[in-house]
């Protein structure tokens, strides 16, 4: 399992490796776009211009990295990792519409083939190189991403890798015009233009995904209902939420646990299941957790059932002139079980104990439609 890395440090890496991506295709856009002028290469002059896309990438991962990692607010109470995703969204229409407007361009000169230029052999070397950076800049990005968590960073190194593919295919374009192809250049920068156009498409459908709240991965949804029911006192899971915020997956669960047990123990049962869901998956970043004690997605509510101050009203009727000391409520399918504690005193009084019993049959024939059970119990003092 990957550790997680402290939010601070890692907006530092993920500036800093956008840092260096943006010094890196700063020079590699000058020196593409300036040797395939010189060289006569539209498909390497192309490949400057994914350069660029890609410098405007890590301008905006950078813009995008400072705006998401402020703190949560009241305007923004889960944060503004969202503007990351929207970042990517921004990008990947960037990338679409520059790979439009390059085909068209290309396309345009095929119409001419004697118009299209033929690069010169220095290009050749000017792609190699950029082969290479590309592919150091897309591992070195990646590595950075996993640690982080980052899928705009991760996001952004493919962009790196697609921009090392891109140069492949202009070297092979280039060598195609030199060997007596001469519409080869033009050929791979189309190639290339769509290529950058997928990646575009892919980051705004991963975009739209997020902002709409689609659940995490079946499998891992899957992982995720298992391990809730790992956690002891959880006897049932029946509702499970799940939804990506920039790197953070946010959980919203229902569990069911003993209806007889106390509040707080199934307060405890819940927070220990959040604490193991944030613990065993990397995303997750926080779990709200729902305690039921049933499936209420299955119960038909026919009618309102009795708040507990309109049910003291009703017992303090029935059990008029006998102190009563707790009631417990138990609002199961779709009706109530009453447990009523009486001071250990009253079976000291053989009337008030009998009393007690008859009103008990009293409510069973009254209040069949309200209270499925009564239950009564004695409690007394003790001392040693």
């Amino acid at each position: 399992m990957t550790s997680k890395t402290d939010s601070p440090q890692g907006d530092s890496l993920k500036r800093r490796a956008s840092l260096v991506g943006a010094l890196i295709n700063i020079l590699q856009t000058i020196i593409k776009i300036s040797f395939g002028i010189v060289g006569q290469s539209t498909a390497l002059i192309v490949d400057g211009l994914h350069s660029l896309s890609d410098l405007l990438s890590d301008i905006l991962v950078i813009i995008a990295v400072r705006m998401g990692s402020r703190s949560a607010d009241g305007d923004h109470p889960y944060g503004h990792r969202r503007f990351e995703t929207i970042a990517t969204g921004v990008l990947g229409i960037s990338l679409v519409v520059m790979s439009a407007s390059i085909v068209w361009h290309v396309v345009e000169h095929l119409n001419d083939p004697s118009s299209l230029p033929r690069p010169e052999k220095l290009t050749l070397f000017v792609a190699g190189v950029s082969i290479v950076l590309n592919e150091w800049l897309y591992h070195y990005t990646k590595g950075i991403a996993k640690r982080t968590r980052s899928k705009l960073l991760l996001a952004n190194a493919w962009h790196q890798r697609s921009d090392a593919l891109s140069s492949l295919v202009v070297l092979f374009g280039i060598v195609g015009v030199l060997l007596g192809y001469p519409i080869a250049d033009a050929v791979a920068a189309i190639i290339v233009a769509l290529m950058v156009a997928k990646i575009g498409v892919g980051l705004v459908f991963e975009s739209i995904k997020e902002l709409v709240d689609t659940a995490l991965p079946s499998a891992m949804v899957v992982n995720i209902r298992n391990t809730i029911m790992t956690v002891p006192g959880v006897e049932g899971i029946h509702l499970l939420r799940t939804r990506q915020m920039g790197e953070d997956s946010y959980i919203d669960a229902h569990i069911v646990v003993d209806p007889r047990i106390t509040v707080s123990e199934g307060h405890f049962i819940g927070d220990a299941v959040r604490d193991e869901l944030v613990s065993k998956f990397d995303d997750v970043l926080d779990v709200l957790v729902h305690v039921d004690p049933e499936d209420d997605e299955r119960v038909a509510q026919i009618r309102k059932l009795f708040t507990r101050a309109e049910m003291e009203i009703v017992l303090g009727q029935y059990f008029s002139g006998i102190p009563i000391e707790h009631i417990h409520l138990h609002y199961l399918n779709g009706a109530i079980e009453v447990e009523v504690i009486f001071p250990f005193s009253v079976c000291q009084y053989p009337a008030q104990l009998a009393s007690v019993y008859k009103q008990c049959a009293l409510i069973d024939e009254e209040m069949a439609w309200c209270i499925r059970q009564i239950s009564v119990f004695f409690k007394g003092a003790y001392s040693v």
